[in-house]
């Protein structure tokens, strides 16, 4: 942890703050990391390990320069939907106004940040009513999105398979969309544009003009491994020509990497992302 502590930067926004990984006044490419949290938890300290070893080590082997951004957005109750994503655009906004290029950033984050993404993504293809649009040039470099909250739903055998194994449940999420959308009212309005897989089929085309590639992880003993899958299913039938990876890990319960962050090592989902942004680095040269 301590060579993570030696480098980053805070730099504060009206809106959010941004820590920063690695040098960002060299850096090449860029992440922008949203971390998760159901959006009442903050980052933790195997976030900020899992950047370092998957991120910033990737691009020292491919020598190329990777500074991340990681953004820390209001947390609920204190704002709810669609704040948070006002705020991602306003973190992609500043990455774009600092002079990264579409083609040299990368956006991803797991379970609630991986929901955040996604909204992401869905509003730079068909901008939500309500958010300031972001007018991308070329495509992003890419996205990853591990574990992630896609639907409100909790009715998928994988909630009754897996409920008892891990630390998520069918109440556990519904109490956190709750906090996320706050009155009936915001619930009725926005949970369809809150929730990447629950929203019209149709919203989710297009997310190959604002990205190049995809890469997409879950667990086999995670709640969400079914809305995912079906998800990855969606994305891709939608999509034909964006390039889609997805990493279904055996064994694994919820958001695996962010444990073998927390515990400091290596292992293998930490592994598998890692050589994802290292093949995404040595394609980029190559063009």
């Amino acid at each position: 942890m301590q060579r993570l502590l030696e480098s980053y930067r805070a730099i504060l926004s009206p809106y959010s703050s941004r820590l920063w990984l690695g040098n960002r006044h060299k850096a090449k490419k860029v992440v922008l990391f949203l971390h998760g949290g159901g959006y009442i938890s903050p980052i933790l300290p195997g976030h900020l390990e899992w950047c370092w070893q998957a991120y910033i080590a990737a691009g020292m082997e491919t020598n190329v320069e990777v500074a991340v951004a990681v953004l820390q957005y209001t947390l609920c109750p204190e704002a709810r939907y669609p704040v948070q994503l006002r705020q991602a655009v306003d973190g992609i906004s500043h990455l774009l106004a600092s002079g990264f290029h579409p083609e040299d950033i990368v956006v991803g984050g797991d379970s609630a940040g991986g929901n955040l993404t996604a909204q992401l993504l869905c509003h730079l293809a068909q901008p939500h009513p309500v958010v300031r649009k972001v007018e991308l040039s070329q495509p992003l470099a890419g996205s990853f999105l591990v574990s992630p909250w896609l639907s409100r739903l909790t009715g998928h055998a994988s909630y009754s398979e897996n409920g008892w194994i891990e630390m998520l449940s069918g109440p556990i999420m519904d109490r956190c969309a709750e906090a996320l959308l706050g009155s009936e009212e915001a619930q009725q309005s926005y949970a369809d544009l809150a929730f990447p897989f629950d929203t019209k089929s149709s919203r989710l085309s297009g997310l190959n003009n604002v990205v190049s590639q995809l890469y997409v992880t879950a667990g086999d003993q995670e709640v969400f491994r079914d809305q995912i899958i079906a998800f990855v299913h969606r994305v891709r039938k939608l999509n034909p020509t964006l390039k889609v990876q997805f990493d279904f890990q055996q064994k694994c319960a919820h958001d695996f990497i962010l444990y073998e962050g927390q515990d400091e090592r290596s292992g293998e989902c930490m592994e598998a992302m890692k050589l994802w942004m290292t093949d995404l680095l040595a394609t980029s040269k190559q063009h």
